[in-house]
């Protein structure tokens, strides 16, 4: 048995096999061949990097639509009995494609679209405007014009100045606008701090003390139809206490509103977290749904008020746990370090992605695993820093975690947990093109997204005649 390395993080000592596909991190369908080959929905990672290349992002089109239908029973089933409806959003800043839309539609499912360019795909994509909502704290003339106009359900209102430019443009379109207005419940959710987003000092949303005011002025314009108040303390959350409490503090100010004219429902946001690592344990949706369902009813009849209908907007729970992204290994190097125990080794291993395909770990300093993908090993584990191309030291995939000690050039990595912002946060730093993404599901597979190419990169450039170098 070899000596643990006084490197490594405590989470390691106790993750059980370094070669295994934890259940609750990685896609329900994920499993290992009889020749050690990592397999997603029955297609080996190892045969879609032959036809894809690496970086790859792939995704397991059935967990994340089971995630999408799982989520909304959750809440649906709870709600049904009270004589109150659930309304699920899927946050499409997590991930959105044209299919993606559409799963989530064809789910039961609304989206939420945070700007013009996610509404517009939403839109082509054939999801009607009345199964939307936009939200966004600072929202263009054109982004609120196009809403209206397609008949979005319902706006979220960020600011008190956005009421009279939300009426402003009803008026223009004819209509008459559904709008929620977002508050900072005050509730400090534990997560990252550019997570937690109901704090006082933050761009988002507006103080409980000036609720009253805004209301009323939405009330005053008869293109306003007021809906009720928004929440949203924080992402990647991983108990119940944090939107419990949220709730408490919006439903009193929800009753308070009732004497004033209806307000129909309660959005409480979303944030639902994920495990990302072995040792991390993300409450079972059907467990946050009790909790929370559980609280309004509790809530509501201390208040002497009707339960609403409640609005939640998951993104990251339900495409989170579906994708699976690809590397190919490159460089590796060992760094000897001096700790309190002694010397000490960690080595880097390179992939030719990084912080372009995977920036969550550089902005949040995010935990992730790694696995190889391509081939068991019978090699000692070792501490390994998965590392990307970038010339920035930041640039880092996989803080630690344990790789077989002959891992390297020409082997495959695979990142589990990396469906939501991924894709979505991808740029193009060192003109790094950005991945594909694949869908697989039941032994066959779909390109969602292509490859981004040089090519493409070039166009833009008006220095290269016709995009070519």
């Amino acid at each position: 048995m070899t000596t643990p390395n006084p490197l490594a993080p405590a989470r390691l000592t106790a993750a059980g096999d370094p070669q295994a596909l934890p259940a609750h991190v990685w896609p329900a369908s994920a499993r290992r061949d009889d020749d050690g080959r990592i397999e997603i929905a029955g297609v080996a990672l190892t045969d879609l990097v032959e036809r894809h290349g690496t970086p790859l992002y792939v995704l397991d089109e059935t967990e994340l639509r089971t995630r999408a239908r799982r989520v909304l029973d959750a809440f649906g089933s709870r709600t049904a009995p009270l004589g109150a409806r659930a309304h699920v959003y899927y946050a499409a800043k997590a991930f959105l494609t044209a299919d993606v839309a559409r799963w989530m539609r064809d789910a039961g499912l609304r989206l939420d679209v945070a700007t013009g360019g996610e509404l517009a795909l939403a839109l082509a994509a054939g999801v009607p405007g009345e199964r939307l909502g936009l939200h966004g704290n600072d929202k263009s003339d054109d982004e609120l014009a196009t809403a209206i106009e397609a008949g979005v359900a319902s706006i979220v209102l960020d600011s008190a100045e956005e009421v009279g430019r939300v009426a402003d443009a009803a008026r223009r379109a004819g209509a008459v606008q559904g709008v929620r207005l977002r508050v900072n419940s005050g509730v400090h959710a534990s997560t990252h701090e550019y997570l937690a987003t109901a704090r006082e000092d933050q761009k988002f949303g507006v103080a409980l003390a000036q609720v009253p005011g805004i209301v009323a002025a939405v009330r005053a314009r008869p293109e306003l139809r007021f809906l009720g108040l928004h929440s949203h303390i924080g992402s990647q959350i991983l108990g119940v206490g944090g939107f419990a409490e949220a709730a408490r503090r919006l439903l009193e100010v929800h009753r308070d509103l009732l004497g004033g004219g209806p307000v129909p429902e309660l959005n409480l946001g979303g944030g639902f977290g994920i495990a990302y690592t072995a040792d991390q344990e993300a409450v079972a949706i059907e467990e946050l749904a009790d909790g929370i369902v559980g609280t309004v009813v509790d809530a509501c009849r201390e208040l002497g008020v009707p339960v609403p209908d409640l609005a939640f907007e998951p993104g990251r729970w339900i495409v989170g746990p579906a994708g699976v992204t690809v590397y190919s290994a490159g460089t590796t190097k060992d760094v000897e370090l001096q700790t309190e125990d002694g010397p000490a080794v960690r080595r880097y291993v390179s992939v030719d992605g990084g912080m372009s395909d995977n920036l969550r770990t550089a902005l949040y300093g995010a935990e992730y695993e790694v696995r190889l993908a391509n081939r068991l090993s019978t090699a000692e584990p070792v501490l390994v820093r998965v590392v990307g191309k970038h010339c920035e030291s930041g640039d880092v995939v996989v803080q630690a975690d344990l790789l077989p000690a002959d891992a390297g050039r020409g082997d495959l990595l695979a990142v589990p947990a990396t469906g939501a912002y991924h894709h979505s946060l991808a740029n193009n730093y060192n003109l790094l093109t950005r991945p594909p993404v694949v869908a697989v599901a039941d032994g066959a597979e779909r390109v969602l997204i292509t490859r981004e190419t040089l090519t493409d990169l070039f166009a833009r450039d008006t220095g290269l005649a016709g995009g070519a170098a």
